[in-house]
């Protein structure tokens, strides 16, 4: 998808907490924004089911070793 720039002004406050945020979740100041306008556009539901995907992924070796590899495979 093509990215189109989009300046905003808030004030100070916002934007600090606007970084602060987006620190705390390990992603750019733009993602994090990016990711709020998609929530309030009711894309919530996909952004939950890409990040339980990308959570498989990363713990996928635990529940295979904690489970069983055949049973983590259903």
């Amino acid at each position: 998808m093509a990215k189109t720039q989009l300046n905003v002004r808030v004030d100070e406050t916002t934007a600090e907490t606007a970084r602060q945020r987006a620190l705390q979740r390990g992603v750019s100041v733009n993602r994090y924004i990016e990711e709020l306008v998609r929530q309030d556009a009711g894309e919530a539901g996909r952004t939950f089911v890409e990040a339980a995907a990308d959570f498989m992924k990363q713990y996928e070796s635990v529940f295979a070793e904690e489970f069983g590899e055949e049973r983590t495979r259903r």
